[in-house]
């Protein structure tokens, strides 16, 4: 069956960076567009950044500039470069996956705490 396996989270200062990482297995990792969302407490879950099959990635406006998404179909791994992190970046990163109209795979998701 599909896993995703996130890591790379953890407590980091303002300012600083950090790499989150999302192994895929069971799947066709190179025809998915992959993503990242992110949930906060209190509120909604929300599209971080997603990248195509061909490699072409897209931002939501609040980390533009900041985060660059990244696959490597060899590893079946996709990464998120997140830097100049904010307080309000503070959540759970999900990686997931899709393929044309059927339901998207999640991962189990991974903390990301942006604090001094």
């Amino acid at each position: 069956q599909v896993q995703l396996v996130e890591s790379g989270g953890g407590l980091v200062q303002p300012g600083g960076s950090l790499r989150l990482s999302c192994a895929a297995s069971g799947m066709l990792f190179s025809g998915y567009v992959m993503g990242w969302d992110r949930q906060a407490p209190g509120k909604q879950r929300e599209l971080v950044a997603v990248i195509s099959s061909s490699g072409t990635p897209n931002y939501a406006d609040s980390v533009k500039g900041r985060f660059t998404i990244a696959r490597d179909n060899a590893k079946n791994t996709l990464y998120l470069q997140m830097n100049s992190l904010k307080p309000e970046d503070t959540a759970v990163y999900y990686c997931n996956a899709r393929l044309g109209f059927m339901s998207p795979y999640w991962g189990q998701g991974t903390q990301v705490t942006v604090s001094s």
